[in-house]
């Protein structure tokens, strides 16, 4: 009896920091953009078996890229006061069962989208995280730039969806990449001035550590939230959607660059939560619309 009391806590604590490196919380809106962009290419010709396949394989692809980060990072993350209670720096697991576990994770997900849906949704899939695990996190290290190339495989969450719908890559497609990629921008920016102190300390020279007067850091959020606007309406304008999500989008576009604009003028903490916090209620309500109007 005395030996479970001990067990049982210790193999619970375990299996969280497990699945901690998986960062399930954040990659919840990768799996909702895969589905989004799954059900916008398949329509009512959507099959649950398929939609099961994208999730749960998109899933462990995201889990398993999230983990090799935290390898990756686990001296860095050491010295940020948000990262350095994560399993690795703290010492509660060691890099080696760390990286098998990504390793697994990754392989795990890439055989069930290929067995579940097309080799090119597995293909989409791979790319995203050698993009996100071996090009991005690396260079993370050298250059602000980083985080334009982060959003690349950051974006390409609905276009696996949308492969395992169609088994192709095709202009409309391509423009669910680009709302996810420019979104992604001001969100990253308003975390990055939100805890740019906690960069600097890490060696990350993001733009708000290399630029701290956040003069570069506004404009840019401004900038890629107005090519945001026209990059939402382009599902209507190719035939994906209706009228109501043109609307719906154009407002929710311009309320995000409100909040960039804000942003720009103030650069104070208070300016950045908020948009991060409009980003992160902007995504799924985008998304929302689109398929309650897909036409």
């Amino acid at each position: 009896m005395k030996s479970e009391t001990v067990t049982l806590p210790v193999s619970r604590t375990r299996a969280s920091d497990f699945l901690t490196l998986a960062k399930p919380r954040v990659n919840l809106l990768v799996v909702a953009s895969t589905m989004a962009g799954y059900y916008m290419g398949a329509g009512p010709d959507s099959q649950l078996g398929t939609l099961v396949s994208v999730v749960v394989g998109t899933a462990l692809v995201a889990g398993g890229g999230a983990a090799l980060n935290q390898v990756a990072e686990r001296e860095t993350d050491g010295l940020m006061r948000r990262t350095r209670l994560r399993p690795l720096p703290d010492g509660r697991l060691q890099p080696t069962e760390a990286l098998f576990f990504a390793v697994a994770l990754v392989a795990l997900g890439l055989a069930g989208l290929a067995v579940g849906t097309n080799l090119l949704a597995a293909g989409v899939a791979l790319v995203t995280v050698v993009c996100y695990a071996f090009v991005y996190t690396p260079l993370k290290r050298h250059t602000s730039f980083a985080t334009v190339v982060g959003a690349v495989p950051g974006a390409l969450p609905p276009l696996i969806g949308w492969a395992a719908a169609r088994d192709a890559i095709d202009p409309a497609g391509l423009t669910l990449f680009a709302i996810v990629f420019l979104w992604q921008l001001p969100h990253f920016l308003a975390i990055a001035w939100m805890y740019r102190d906690d960069y600097a300390r890490g060696g990350f020279p993001l733009l708000p550590v290399v630029e701290p007067d956040g003069r570069s850091t506004g404009r840019q959020a401004m900038l890629y939230a107005a090519a945001l606007v026209p990059a939402s309406l382009a599902p209507t304008v190719l035939g994906l959607t209706g009228a109501a999500y043109f609307a719906g989008a154009l407002v929710l576009g311009v309320a995000f660059l409100a909040l960039t604009v804000r942003f720009a003028l103030r650069r104070t903490l208070g300016a950045a939560r908020l948009l991060f916090l409009g980003s992160v209620l902007y995504l799924p309500i985008v998304w929302i619309l689109m398929i309650a109007n897909r036409v």
